[in-house]
């Protein structure tokens, strides 16, 4: 039997592949874009707030809900304003909740409502046994003259003015109550200035107050705009 032939002692040794074959090549890396930072554009928008001016009785409240919803980061500052100074109180605010007539061609006029003229009386007084009064049922009544009338003159045939000053609302409401006379005045008003000695009924016949937002034509901002449209019911995804 032939022999087999004899290893050689100790471990084999294999073939080492090359550092090429055993470390590829790394591939470069890829070229990305330089990103280049704005201060400009991460800085958050300057801090602002929206001025409304409102006269007495304008009852904004709900679109102010709106507003805080749509536009958490820009706070709403009511500005009261009085009726005879309201043109002037305009250019200090970003728009205005007015009482028409209010003539100037330099501002936008929205009208929003009109509000029914009401007859406060005290609460004593035979007027109030109506549900509702009309011109002709005030015949013999002392009628108490505003400061703030936004009524304008009155044709109340039968009346008689009262003997004293004009007074602000609230005070002639007050003077009312006394039994001294009447006060006409839009209901809003009367809500906001209501006693328990005093009430009112509406008077059918008489004028009405209207209720209009106003801002000056050069000074339609963003926010300005945003006011509008929640004026107008139409909602955040509305195109204007």
């Amino acid at each position: 039997m032939a022999k087999q032939p004899r290893r050689p002692a100790g471990p084999v040794r294999r073939n080492k592949a090359a550092p090429a074959e055993r470390f590829p090549p790394r591939k470069p890396p890829k070229k990305t874009a330089k990103v280049v930072f704005d201060a400009r554009a991460a800085a958050p928008d300057e801090p602002r707030s929206f001025r409304l001016g409102v006269v007495a009785g304008a009852t904004p409240g709900k679109w102010i809900d709106a507003w805080k919803e749509r536009m958490p980061r820009v706070p709403l500052e009511l500005m009261p304003i009085e009726v005879a100074d309201q043109r002037s109180a305009i250019d200090a605010v970003d728009a205005a909740l007015v009482r028409l007539p209010i003539p100037d061609e330099d501002l936008h006029v929205i009208t929003l409502y009109d509000e029914r003229p009401v007859v406060v009386a005290g609460i004593d007084s035979h007027l109030l046994a109506a549900d509702e009064l009309t011109v002709a049922d005030l015949d013999g009544e002392v009628v108490i003259g505003l400061i703030d009338d936004v009524l304008g003159p009155l044709d109340l045939p039968g009346t008689t003015p009262a003997s004293f000053a004009a007074l602000p609302a609230a005070e002639a409401i007050a003077t009312a109550a006394s039994g001294v006379g009447i006060v006409i005045v839009p209901m809003s008003l009367a809500r906001l200035h209501h006693r328990k000695d005093a009430d009112y009924r509406v008077l059918a016949d008489g004028p009405t107050s209207t209720v209009a937002l106003v801002w000056p034509r050069d000074r339609t901002t963003a926010d300005v705009e945003t006011f509008v449209g929640i004026v107008r019911g139409r909602t955040a995804n509305s195109s204007r």
